[in-house]
């Protein structure tokens, strides 16, 4: 038997690791948990911010290898299912490149039927401007006063144009009841497979 992969997309500093985490304690399963920090850490100098580039058409340099960076992290997703772990995977998922790329397409092609699930990873932008504020990470996150310019294209790319199959506030929940609430939808719904792109 495959086993699950639940994709939580949104933009940095919503929730998403603390919620991923909050999925490994809380729901039953063997949840591997590898997203976007865990995979970028595998990677060369060269190659980063690997598939954490964010919107904006920054780096059209670095583009050609995100789309083979994507194309080998979700078959490794696909792996994992397929050897029957579930998979947690906390993601910044967007389209806002110089040239044509679509994360998701690859995300399709990838994962193939497999049972994925799709959650939006929602937080107001006062909130994550304080959680950035308070950990700028050696000035990895953009902080400081008002919106910088690339939180506010993160804000908008990261969910524009995305279907899912649940949407969590991380602004308003606890990681726990965040947790609980992706339980009960897992509990209550048949998980689709993904058809193919």
């Amino acid at each position: 038997m495959h086993g699950r992969i639940l994709i939580l997309n949104g933009p940095p500093r919503a929730g998403k690791s603390m919620l991923a985490h909050a999925v490994q304690a809380e729901i039953p399963g063997r949840w591997i948990n590898w997203g976007v920090d865990a995979f970028n850490a595998t990677l060369p100098p060269v190659l980063l911010p690997g598939i954490g580039l964010r919107p904006g058409g920054e780096r059209p340099d670095l583009e050609p290898q995100v789309a083979a960076l994507y194309a080998a992290y979700f078959a490794a997703l696909a792996g994992f299912a397929r050897q029957g772990f579930d998979v947690v995977a906390d993601l910044g998922l967007h389209r806002d490149y110089a040239a044509p790329l679509d994360p998701m397409s690859i995300l399709r092609q990838s994962l193939a039927g497999l049972p994925l699930v799709m959650v939006g990873v929602d937080c107001a932008l006062d909130i994550i401007m304080a959680r950035r504020n308070a950990d700028p990470g050696g000035g990895f996150y953009a902080s400081g006063p008002g919106i910088p310019a690339p939180v506010a294209r993160w804000q908008e790319a990261v969910h524009a144009g995305q279907e899912y199959d649940l949407r969590l506030d991380m602004g308003s929940l606890t990681p726990a009841a965040a947790a609980a609430r992706l339980a009960r939808f897992l509990g209550s719904a048949p998980i689709d497979c993904v058809s193919p792109a």
